[in-house]
This record gives structure tokens, sequence and C-alpha cells, in this order.
């Protein structure tokens, strides 16, 4: 198994068709998908013509994936997933930070220490000048995640859904972090 990145309890690894069965337990976790997409679930066809293609994309910028399955690093148990991908694939100046865990390891500050390890190795190994993270306003917990892995609040914005949700009347919130600040507070 390669490894992308690992942390002290954590390991970042590049997605395979084999992770098709973990992917549709995530999603279809209602509490997990609530901040998505209502917490609808998805089938198997979904998984496999969607959600794994976009998974297991390369990005020319960063000669790897932007999406990482995430695996306990003591037993190898599958977590979820984390995003670290480019805006413009063929530039690695700003990227995107996302992730979704199961939640029974919510609470448990993996989101928060996968993001921070993703953050440093964007920074000083993969060229990266921005990082943005954005979810919904009303998503208190993925926002505490975000200033937790050192993102500041940048702005409240109203997004495009293309079926409302609750709390989406709310809005959306974006934060982040460039290198300079970064640098600056290490």
């Amino acid at each position: 198994m390669h490894v992308f990145l690992e942390t002290e309890r954590l390991v970042l690894r590049p997605f395979t068709d084999a992770d098709a069965d973990h992917l549709h337990a995530l999603d279809n976790d209602p509490e997990v998908m609530r901040f998505i997409n209502g917490g609808k679930p998805a089938s198997r066809e979904t998984i496999q013509g969607q959600t794994l293609p976009r998974l297991l994309h390369d990005y020319p910028c960063f000669g790897t994936r932007g999406y990482w399955a995430a695996e306990e690093k003591s037993t190898g148990t599958f977590l979820g997933w984390f995003e670290f991908r480019p805006l413009d694939e063929h530039s690695a100046a700003v990227v995107e930070l996302g992730y979704r865990l199961n939640k029974a390891t919510w609470g448990k500050g993996y989101a928060a220490e996968g993001s921070r390890a993703l953050i440093s190795k964007g920074f000083t190994d993969l060229g990266v000048e921005r990082i943005t993270a954005n979810t919904m306003a009303v998503n208190t917990r993925s926002r505490r995640v975000m200033e937790k892995a050192g993102l500041l609040f940048l702005r409240n914005f109203t997004g495009d859904w293309p079926e409302a949700i609750e709390g989406s009347e709310h809005g959306e919130v974006e934060y982040d972090l460039t290198r300079t600040d970064w640098e600056q507070r290490r």
C-alpha cells in the first residue's frame, strides 16, 4: 500500500476500487451526509459511477490525487476521507481542504489532525499558497475543525444549492489560510 501521509494516529492513502463498500457505508449514514445532501443515501451505482472516479482522479499540478482514504494507523480501520484538491487542475496555488469521516470517529480529533498534516504538507512540499474550506454556516462541528486546523474565517456567502436542505437558508461559510499566515504562526 502506498502511503501519502502519516500522522500520529492516521494513514492517508490513495483510494482504490476496493474502497467501494467503505464509501457506500459512509455515504449512507444520514448523520454523516446531513450537511452534504440532507442525509439522503447513495446507491452503489452512484458510488461506482460518480464518487469513485472523482476520488481516483490524479491532478497534473500535484502529480498525485486530491482525495485520500483515511485509516486508523494502529488497526487499519477505514475512517473516511480527506480532500486536498487544487481548485485549478494545473495550478497547486489554491487547494480546497475537506473531510468526511465515520460518525464513530467524531469528537476524537481525527479531522483536525489529518487537516493540519495536509496543510503542512501542502505548504512545505506541494507548492500551495492558499488553502480554502467551506461548509454550511450551521455546521458547527466542521467549522470547529477548520479553526482547530488553523484556518481563519473569511466570509459568509450564499451557495447555489440544487436542492435546499435544512439549514441551507443560513448560507455557507468560507475559511482560509495562506502560506504567509501559516509561516508567521510557526
